[in-house]
C-alpha cells in the first residue's frame, strides 16, 4: 500500500494545500505527520485544522513544543523565538492542547516515526551524516525510521556495517537493509530548492519517493509579512534556505 509522510509544515498553508492536493491524487492508504505543524509561518491554526482529520498519527516537533510551552524559547534564534511567541498568542486553546499531547516517537505500520532523532527525540539532534545515521539506527527496532527536522531530504541506507547516503528522489528498498529517511519540509525547505516536499512510501513494492512541488511562494511570503513576523522568515522561502 502507498502511504504519505509530511513534515515541517511550519504554518505554511499555501505549501500545505499544494501538497495535500497532490497526495489526494495518489490514492494513498494513510498519511502521518512528523511534526512542526507550526512555527515560522503565518497560518498555524489553519494548518492544524487542515491536517488533523486526515492523518493516522503524528509526533511532536520542537516548534510544536515551543508553541505549547513544553520547551523554552532560549533554544531558538531571535527570528524563530519571535515567531514562536506570535504562534503562542495566535493558537487556539484547542490547538495548544493538541500539540501538547503529541508523542515524541511513534510506531506506525511497522516503521518508526520521530521528528528529530530516535535516540534522543527530546534533544532535537540533527541527523546529517552517515556516522550520525549509523548511531541513530542502532536504537531503532524497526527496519525503517522516518525523520524530519533538518528540512533536508535524503535517505541513509545501512547494509551490514556500512551506511551510504543518497539524495535520489526515488529509492528502491532492498531486503536485509535498514533505512533512515529524512522527509522533505512542506513549508520551509532548506536544501536550496524552494519547492514544497513530502514522501511517498510503498510498503508492498518497497519504494520511497521524495516528491517536490511548485507552490505559491509569493502568497506564503505575503502572509508572513502581513502578520508582522520577521521579514527574513518570508524571504527565505523564495531561496529554499
Amino acid at each position: 500500500m502507498l502511504h504519505a509522510l509530511i513534515s515541517d509544515i511550519h504554518g505554511n498553508i499555501d505549501a500545505l494545500e499544494t501538497v495535500l492536493a497532490d497526495i489526494a491524487k495518489r490514492g494513498v492508504a494513510s498519511m502521518v505527520c512528523l511534526g512542526d505543524f507550526v512555527g515560522y509561518g503565518a497560518a498555524p491554526n489553519e494548518c492544524i485544522v487542515r491536517v488533523r482529520g486526515l492523518i493516522e498519527g503524528a509526533v511532536a516537533g520542537n516548534h510544536d513544543m515551543a508553541a505549547c510551552g513544553r520547551i523554552k524559547l532560549g533554544y531558538f534564534n531571535d527570528d524563530a523565538a519571535k515567531a514562536a511567541r506570535w504562534t503562542i498568542e495566535t493558537l487556539t486553546s484547542e490547538h495548544h492542547e493538541y500539540l501538547r499531547a503529541l508523542p515524541m516517537s511513534l510506531a506506525w505500520r511497522g516503521v518508526r516515526i520521530v521528528h528529530s532523532s530516535p535516540v534522543e527525540p527530546e534533544a532535537w539532534h540533527y541527523v546529517l551524516s552517515p556516522g550520525d545515521a549509523a548511531f541513530e539506527m542502532e536504537s531503532v527496532e524497526e527496519r525503517v525510521c522516518f525523520i524530519g527536522h533538518s528540512h533536508y531530504p535524503g535517505t541513509f541506507v545501512l547494509d551490514g556495517e556500512f551506511v551510504t547516503y543518497t539524495r535520489d528522489s526515488k529509492v528502491p528498498m532492498v531486503e536485509g537493509r535498514r533505512y533512515l529517511v529524512n522527509v522533505a519540509s512542506v513549508g520551509q525547505p532548506r536544501d536550496g530548492d524552494p519547492r514544497a516536499g513530502y514522501l511517498l512510501y510503498d510498503d508492498e513494492r518497497l519504494t520511497l519517493e521524495h516528491v517536490r512541488l511548485e507552490y505559491d511562494v509569493a502568497a506564503a511570503m505575503k502572509r508572513i509579512r502581513d502578520a508582522g513576523l520577521p521579514p527574513f522568515l518570508a524571504n527565505r522561502l523564495q531561496w529554499g534556505e
